[in-house]
């Protein structure tokens, strides 16, 4: 198993998911704000869902970390996966709607884009976004990633966004 590093940036620390993200999931997944992530969800189906980025880390060596403020505040998470059957990673990111217009999820998208691109070797790196969610492909275009229609998206009507090869 592989242990996710804690990384910081100006503004955040990102540390790996853990049990006590719980209540935040729950109450992220019981909003509508959840709808482009499989949600809403009902508190059961939402702690599966924790547990399954947890374990993320055990089954491909990498995943989705908790995103806070330096002070603590949790804000979302953001990290990267991969199933089988895609041709690269997924970095994605998802964060409380008060977090949003903040920058936040860019300066930790690009942080885990460059953490893992040095650590795990990854040239390729896609982001899967639903056309409605407009907040998310304006993030994936400030890290400079950008449509690809050539690539088929695992989710029915998402659109993948290729990010730049060596963008850090």
């Amino acid at each position: 198993m592989t242990e996710a590093l804690s990384i910081t940036t100006e503004r955040l620390r990102l540390r790996p998911i853990a049990p006590e993200d719980f209540p935040h999931w729950r109450a992220f997944y019981a909003t509508d704000h959840s709808r482009f992530v499989g949600g809403p969800k009902s508190e059961e189906d939402a702690w599966w869902k924790l547990t399954q980025f947890v374990g993320d880390w055990a089954m491909s060596g990498h995943g989705f970390w908790s995103v806070e403020t330096k002070d603590g505040d949790y804000l979302g998470r953001v990290g990267l996966e991969i199933a089988p059957n895609w041709t690269a990673p997924e970095l994605g990111w998802s964060f409380l709607p008060e977090a949003g217009g903040k920058g936040y999820a860019t300066e930790a998208a690009a942080a885990v884009r460059a953490h893992e691109r040095r650590r795990m070797g990854y040239d390729e790196v896609h982001s899967f976004i639903h056309p409605d969610n407009e907040a998310s492909a304006r993030v994936a275009q400030r890290l400079g990633a950008a449509p690809d229609v050539a690539i088929e998206a695992p989710w029915a009507e998402h659109v993948v966004y290729r990010h730049p090869p060596e963008a850090a």
